[in-house]
């Protein structure tokens, strides 16, 4: 999946945008998966993820820490905390965002896991080894076909 992100949003629409495209694209990265099944408690680190990407998109916008701090219900310490990777939410969603930047706005969701796309390639390469020996048998009748 593929959507274009604005990196330095102007207004409302766009730091929802930035702020859920933050939370989709780290939510969504093997290792958050994994993280959050074996966190102890689910809901604060979620919640954590959640304010780390909401600080982010807001800073990108030109809001004040004092503003973030407001709209989103924590103390500036906390979105100061997050908006200097500070904390494991912050890191992750910097890196995301990080990514964004690299991709030119793009967001890339990786869904499958790595075992999946392991058996993708080896379907890939059987099908190419079979539309090969599919070639020669076509070579071959052709061949046979002439003669006759």
């Amino acid at each position: 999946m593929s959507s274009e992100i604005p990196l330095k949003p102007l207004g409302k629409d766009e730091i929802r945008k930035l702020e859920l495209s933050l939370i989709l694209g780290t939510l969504l990265r093997p290792d958050v998966i994994d993280a959050v099944r074996s966190a102890e408690d689910k809901i604060t680190w979620l919640d954590s993820l959640v304010v780390a990407a909401g600080a982010l998109a807001r800073e990108r916008a030109g809001y004040s820490i004092v503003r973030i701090a407001e709209e989103l219900g924590r103390t500036e310490s906390t979105i100061r905390n997050h908006l200097t990777a500070k904390t494991e939410a912050g890191r992750l969603v910097k890196e995301t965002y990080d990514k964004l930047l690299q991709s030119g706005g793009k967001l890339e969701l990786d869904i499958f896991s790595t075992k999946a796309e392991e058996e993708l390639g080896a379907l890939r390469k059987r099908v190419e080894e079979l539309e090969k020996k599919l070639e020669t048998v076509k070579k071959a009748l052709e061949e046979i076909l002439k003669n006759i």
